[in-house]
């Protein structure tokens, strides 16, 4: 049987599995190379260097979680988008826990410029167009919608709502409704805070 072409988006792909499976740090040039039974060497053709490997992780991983964000927001607005949005990303983290994990590093420049990160962007921002926030405010709203889903996933991953009632569960709906009040009052709570 031969062997599939070797590209770029092979050895991204072999990374990607290898993340899910073994977490994001087993993912190194000379552990994909062995996965996809070629010479080290022979990577360096499709990728520069581990940096660009991750990178090019990081936006496979940012274009797939893009996809779900939205099919999950699809036709809906305010906290059905919301719950939308927050729920493509817990599960696109349970399911792809090494990918999830390439999202939660600094990325590159390439990462930046990606039409990933820009079709990532958008999904987000329509989610907040449901809330009426000030454009200024966009960034921060995002900010803080991110910090609140990062966290919580971070911390059910590595066990730390697992050894106390109520379940997990029940405290993402109630991230969930916090996150919705906070940005139905947004412009209003910053207004009240520069005054």
């Amino acid at each position: 049987m031969a062997r599939a072409p070797l590209n770029e988006n092979a050895i991204v792909g072999a990374a990607a599995g290898l993340a899910d499976t073994a977490g994001l740090a087993a993912v190194t040039l000379s552990e994909v190379a062995r996965i996809l039974s070629v010479r080290t060497p022979s990577l360096y053709g499709h990728v520069r260097d581990l940096a660009a490997l991750r990178d090019g992780l990081t936006i496979l991983a940012l274009g797939e979680l893009a996809d779900r964000v939205g099919e999950a927001i699809a036709g809906r607005a305010g906290l059905d988008a919301l719950r939308g949005l927050c729920e493509a990303h817990r599960g696109y983290a349970r399911d792809h826990p090494g990918r999830w994990e390439a999202l939660q590093r600094r990325a590159g420049a390439a990462v930046v410029r990606s039409d990933a990160a820009l079709h990532a962007g958008r999904g987000m921002l329509a989610v907040l167009r449901g809330y009426d926030i000030a454009e200024g405010d966009q960034v921060h709203a995002v900010r803080v919608v991110a910090a609140a889903i990062n966290g919580f996933v971070e911390l059910e991953h590595v066990g730390s709502f697992a050894h106390s009632d109520p379940p997990a569960d029940d405290s993402w709906d109630v991230l969930i409704l916090q996150l919705d009040a906070l940005l139905r009052r947004w412009n209003r709570t910053t207004a009240e805070g520069t005054a």
